[in-house]
């Protein structure tokens, strides 16, 4: 038996192709062509598998074989996970990919930063050599304290990846961890503004929800040194981002690395994307060739779970249980 699996969003060639290389037998994989409502309805009709980063009530009510939504990273705000549990479709997250791409990420904000790399090529394209005028502002990540916000699997990735380089890492979080797991992390429990005051990089990594919502104000980025930078890859929305073009215009702040933003394709007129104390990417933590292919492997991985009998792995949250019989049907 053959089951359809729905890619939503627009793919590129390239993209189908990574896709399509980790598909499993048995797995029918269906892309989008077009902006037209009416191919999206036909295909959700016939699906037993979604993979979105966005999906509504409205798509839910256009997929009656709805076996489960597979969201493509881990940031599922978009996805309507209480109409899902209500119809007893479990939603699951992909950190598989994700997670080490993402880390990878912070850790080049935070050298690239840190070295000026943009400042130095821009000028060896212009013929300029500037050695030795930007020795005395390029600082080494080794000796700073990396304060962490949000110390879940993402945030423990960047601890990983960060400790090689001899910081003194600490974290705040919603609930502190035990001390056992302190001692086992290696680093050290701050309440928010303690964190912040202390910290010479601050890095977040915090789902969007109404609590985080506007985490990093004008009055958290004017407790933060006059020496910090702040790297944000989780999403736009939990920085206030009027106030951090000030903190940074005004050099309250030394500099920050964003690959989120409140509005995304961010504008061309983001006031942000005229500084010369930042370092921009456009939404592209998480995507690499090899994540690419890690999360179409564990999403279709999930897949066949479902279909042999087995509960799906990563879910977003608690949802009506539902039980499956060894033919992976609902009961």
């Amino acid at each position: 038996m053959t089951h359809r699996v729905l890619i939503m969003g627009r793919h590129p060639a390239g993209h189908r192709e990574i896709i399509l290389s980790q598909r499993l037998p048995g797995l029918q994989t269906m892309f989008l062509d077009s902006d037209d409502p009416g191919e999206l309805e036909g295909k959700l009709a016939v699906a037993d598998f979604v993979v979105a980063i966005e999906f509504t009530a409205q798509h839910l009510a256009m997929a009656p074989k709805l076996r489960l939504i597979q969201h493509s990273g881990v940031g599922y705000e978009q996805i309507d996970v209480d109409a899902a549990a209500e119809r007893g479709v479990p939603v699951a997250l992909t950190p598989e990919g994700t997670i080490p791409a993402v880390a990878e990420h912070v850790i080049m904000l935070i050298l690239g930063l840190y070295r000026h790399l943009v400042h130095a090529h821009n000028a060896l394209a212009r013929g300029e050599w500037i050695h030795k005028q930007l020795r005395a502002e390029c600082l080494m990540l080794e000796g700073k304290t990396l304060g962490i916000i949000g110390i879940g699997r993402t945030g423990r990735e960047v601890l990983r990846r960060a400790q090689p380089f001899d910081v003194r890492p600490i974290y705040h979080d919603l609930r502190q961890l035990p001390a056992e797991e302190e001692k086992r992390l290696g680093i050290e429990y701050r309440p928010l503004d303690e964190l912040l005051s202390e910290a010479d990089i601050v890095t977040l990594h915090v789902f969007l929800s109404e609590g985080s919502r506007g985490l990093i104000g004008e009055r958290e980025l004017d407790i933060m040194k006059p020496t910090a930078i702040l790297i944000n890859t989780s999403r736009g929305d939990v920085v206030d981002e009027a106030a951090l073009y000030r903190a940074l215009r005004d050099r309250r702040i030394a500099g920050a690395g964003i690959d989120v933003f409140e509005e995304e394709p961010t504008p061309s007129d983001n006031p942000l994307l005229r500084l010369d104390n930042v370092l921009l990417t456009p939404h592209l933590a998480g995507g690499t060739l090899e994540s690419m292919r890690q999360k179409a492997r564990a999403q279709y991985e999930n897949f066949r779970r479902v279909i042999d009998g087995s509960p799906p792995i990563n879910l977003a949250q608690p949802y009506r249980q539902v039980e499956y019989d060894i033919k992976g049907q609902k009961t």
